[in-house]
């Protein structure tokens, strides 16, 4: 049955991955074999453009829809759409023509219900709410108000049109939609989790909208085990234990997970903080040298993670210039030293480090598992699977992307791991490696550096007829959303 289904206005390239993975865990999908087929039907009201907030979207039942709904992050609502128009004499005409099958059950006089007025591109004066709710007389509702609790939300939406430029969506023609809400989203989770009130924060703690969105895009849920191998002050973790997944997290410094400020101001202090389930172990660990002993498999449902990609932090290995140079050899610390004992580290290149995540997430994953992950892309390419790393074990299924500069964004990854691990797959994964290695090191040697070309000006890169000075996504508002 096709809904309608009103994006809050931001993040544009996460909106309907979220949405589609969200539909996967509740049951939308019958072949769960099959990662590319979990993909939903979408299209456009008449006369919107692709940025609009508002899409019809395909979902078998509306029990998927409310659970969708109720979870997602970024959508205001899906609806059971009564009517549109272009105007209100076309929407009265199109309500009317709905079946009464449909509507009866909504209408009777034992039910309570409450009608929201909402717009898009403008602002109605609640005078103008008033007179549009009147205008609604035709529908035959024998029901109480009520404006608190109603057993029944309708709403009724109205874009602006072009006539106005108001930075937002061009939109040819007014349009107005009537429908009974199914679900909406709870935004109140966000001020509650928001990081200026977190107990225990890093520099790369990652914003609570986003890490929501990731734990939606991994299918955190009760029953699953969730692991961070870069959990820092563990934002991410945070909002997969919030749906009730189990979690687990490592990083390479001992001080960020055994340590943090002080006993009460640590990773384990977030999750006190929020009333959630402890994490089953904080490891420091080496996502290099990974801790498993040999023969460990596929033991996590998720991997999520912010990779250190060399913006607000470098990556780190085990090692040390020393040790890597062979000036020393591998050493053991004496045990009357060890608690004080911070192993020394090297730097981690970007290449090796996503090898190294998803050689882990392939020996990890069970079969369906999920790998969520941030890569950096420069917006001179195309956003296009060629780009981004691959592994044999696993299907990419979705791609968000969220601008950082005018030159750099970076992408959110979604693989869904289709295939068990072995040492020939392991072998084609290496060579792989190898070639996106290569590419990497050149684009080094042109001389391109993240961290610099996200936080400098884009003249200071380039002249002012070079490819990027064409924005290939637009702003809304003086924006990218």
């Amino acid at each position: 049955m096709w809904y309608l289904c009103v994006f809050y206005h931001r993040l544009l390239d996460y909106r309907k991955p979220e949405v589609e993975s969200l539909a996967d865990l509740f049951g939308a999908f019958e072949d769960k074999r099959r990662p590319g087929n979990r993909v939903l039907q979408w299209r456009l009201p008449q006369h919107h453009h692709p940025d609009s907030p508002f899409y019809f979207v395909d979902l078998p039942s509306e029990d998927v829809a409310e659970n969708v709904a109720n979870r997602s992050i970024l959508v205001k609502g899906i609806y059971e759409l009564w009517g549109e128009g272009g105007s209100y004499e076309e929407l009265e005409e199109a309500v009317k023509s709905y079946p009464d099958e449909r509507k009866l059950p909504y209408l009777g006089s034992e039910s309570t219900f409450k009608i929201t007025v909402d717009s898009f591109g403008k602002v109605m004066s609640l005078l103008e709410q008033n007179e549009r709710i009147r205008g609604l007389s035709y529908i035959p509702f024998k029901g109480r108000v009520n404006l608190k609790n109603p057993d029944h939300n309708f709403w009724l939406m109205e874009t602006d049109d072009t006539a106005t430029n108001n930075g937002l969506p061009p939109v040819a023609q007014r349009r107005i939609f009537f429908g009974r809400e199914v679900g909406g989203a709870d935004r109140k989770l966000l001020p509650t989790y928001q990081l200026k009130s977190r107990n225990y924060l890093g520099p790369t703690a990652m914003d609570a909208e986003m890490a929501f969105l990731m734990a939606n895009q991994a299918q955190a849920a009760p029953g699953k085990l969730v692991y961070d191998p870069f959990v820092g002050t563990g934002s991410i973790l945070v909002s997969a234990a919030h749906f009730g997944a189990m979690t687990m997290g490592a990083d390479i410094d001992i001080r960020v997970v055994r340590d943090g400020r002080g006993p009460d101001c640590n990773v384990w202090s977030n999750f006190k903080q929020y009333g959630l389930p402890m994490p089953i172990a904080l490891l420091r660990a080496d996502n290099n040298l990974p801790p498993w002993r040999p023969g460990l498999k596929e033991v996590f449902d998720a991997i999520i993670c912010d990779p250190p990609y060399g913006v607000r932090a470098g990556g780190r290995k085990s090692g040390g210039r020393k040790l890597l140079k062979g000036v020393i050899g591998p050493y053991t610390v004496p045990d009357d030293k060890r608690a004080d004992h911070i192993p020394s580290t090297a730097p981690y290149s970007l290449a090796e480090c996503v090898h190294d995540l998803l050689d882990l997430a392939a020996r990890m994953l069970v079969i369906g598992g999920r790998l969520v992950f941030f890569y950096p892309m420069s917006r001179e390419e195309d956003l296009c699977e060629d780009h981004f790393p691959e592994h044999p074990c696993f299907e990419l299924v979705a791609t968000s992307e969220q601008i950082l500069s005018s030159r750099y964004s970076r992408v959110l990854l979604t693989m869904v791991k289709t295939s068990s691990y072995t040492e020939e797959l392991a072998l084609a994964a290496w060579m792989k490696h190898l070639e996106f290695k290569e590419n990497h090191s050149k684009w080094l040697e042109e001389g391109n550096n993240l961290h610099s070309s996200v936080f400098s000006p884009a003249d200071v890169h380039h002249s002012g007829d070079s490819k990027l000075s064409k924005e290939s996504k637009p702003k809304y508002r003086g924006k990218y959303v």
